[in-house]
């Protein structure tokens, strides 16, 4: 009887959502281990805002895709550089040494590239009507091994980024 209840238990918890979900295959986190990858595949392929897929001591690549309208999010890395690579879509480009002060404003579309300086405020907003599919290098890695962000309102409730 008491294994029936625990299974019917454990069944609920799964069921009502209340245990964090697992990485799948495609949401694995390969760092540390030499690894090979298709980026443009991989890239074009996510669904996720951002999916973390290599997490080493001194670098972290992700991959994101961004909704028509959206955006990455004004943000800051003080300790380190990025590197942002436009796989798929149309956006505009905002940075500045204040978030009052985005004097750097470009556009950008397939196969552009964007070096955003340690210390620097920016943004990609996507003006395109399909989803902007980016990667993103960061030296010293960002976020924790493993991060998976299905959605925009999921990162910024993270606080991680």
């Amino acid at each position: 009887m008491l294994r029936k209840i625990v299974m019917m238990v454990g069944v609920s918890v799964l069921v009502a959502g209340w245990l964090p979900a697992r990485a799948t295959a495609e949401e694995t986190d390969h760092g540390k281990q030499p690894w090979v990858v298709n980026i443009e595949k991989l890239t074009v392929k996510n669904k996720n805002f951002r999916t973390t897929k290599w997490t080493g001591q001194n670098l972290q690549m992700t991959v994101m895709s961004v909704k028509p309208g959206g955006e990455i999010g004004l943000e800051k890395h003080d300790d380190g550089d990025q590197f942002i690579r436009v796989e798929k879509g149309k956006a505009r480009v905002v940075m500045g040494a204040t978030k009052e002060n985005l004097t750097f404003d470009k556009k950008v579309s397939d196969d552009w590239a964007i070096f955003i300086p340690a210390g620097y405020w920016h943004n990609i907003i996507n003006e395109g009507k399909t989803p902007l599919k980016v990667y993103t290098l960061y030296a010293p890695p960002e976020h924790p091994a493993g991060t998976v962000h299905k959605t925009f309102e999921e990162s910024e409730a993270d606080h991680t980024h």
